[in-house]
């Protein structure tokens, strides 16, 4: 998938996440279907009452999260950007990025997602060593 192709796959792994009950994760269980486990390379630290993802180029560094398939990708989009306060208008740098990574699902396939990354320094944050913000 080149990269100006749009997507429509959305890949959480904190708040947005099924099961948490916050205003932002029912708006996207309403307007998207889940479409698995997924999983992608990378550091997950607490940074308050949420994670921020680290892009990381060590294999085993992992990030769990779900996959969801966006029924209108361009405003559900813009909506979540004013969410992670990374839209237009927003001082930089931004706490956080919308990236397009590669996610692998639990049966081993690959997609290409967007994602939030997180984008100011974790020296202070604790770091998630499980790559889970939600227990099992």
């Amino acid at each position: 998938m080149s990269s100006d192709t749009p997507s429509d796959l959305l890949f959480v792994y904190g708040t947005l996440m099924r099961g948490f009950d916050h205003p932002m994760a029912r708006l996207l269980s309403a307007h998207a279907d889940f479409v698995a486990e997924a999983s992608c390379r990378g550091r997950l630290y607490r940074i308050q009452h949420y994670p921020g993802l680290v892009l990381s180029d060590d294999a085993a560094d992992v990030v769990h999260g779900e996959l969801f398939r966006l029924h209108q990708p361009e405003p559900m989009l813009r909506e979540f950007d004013m969410y992670e306060a990374c839209g237009e208008g927003f001082a930089q740098p931004t706490e956080y990025l919308r990236r397009r990574l590669n996610v692998t699902l639990a049966d081993g396939s690959a997609r290409e997602a967007w994602t939030y990354v997180y984008n100011w320094p974790v020296d202070e944050a604790a770091r998630i060593a499980s790559g889970r913000f939600l227990a099992p």
